[in-house]
């Protein structure tokens, strides 16, 4: 995995990688975003319905930082809290008459997870090599 992932930054470059796996991560953050958003319209929270939308997006309010500011360490920490949402997703799945919510967020959260994971790596490379923003 370590060869075929090198091979493909010495063909295409860190810093076209590094852009489209930021591409990545931005577009499955948002997908993600308005799922929850959505899915969290759906229940029936009693008084309040924005309890679940909060409780459900804080953890990834709390990377828009990390996001914002390009910062590799973030993006990793960010890929471990995108697992979360994938089994959320798989177990929602699971549930009568949710099954396309349930798979649309694990898909998001899946491409959220690579996203992550592929431009901590190359970001840091990056920066490694005196070539940061």
């Amino acid at each position: 995995m370590r060869r075929w992932v090198e091979s493909v930054e010495a063909r295409h470059g860190l810093d076209m990688l590094t852009e489209r796996s930021r591409h990545l991560v931005l577009a499955s953050y948002v997908v993600l975003l308005v799922l929850i958003t959505w899915s969290g319209l759906a229940m029936e929270a009693g008084t309040n319905p924005l309890t679940p939308i909060l409780i459900r997006s804080l953890p990834l309010l709390l990377f828009l930082p990390s996001i914002i500011g390009k910062r590799p360490r973030g993006h990793a920490w960010l890929a471990f809290v995108s697992l979360l949402y994938f089994v959320q997703g798989v177990m929602v799945a699971t549930l009568p008459g949710q099954g396309v919510l349930g798979v649309a967020e694990a898909l998001a959260a899946l491409g959220l997870f690579t996203g992550c994971m592929f431009y901590a790596r190359f970001r840091s490379r990056l920066m490694q090599a005196g070539r940061s923003e």
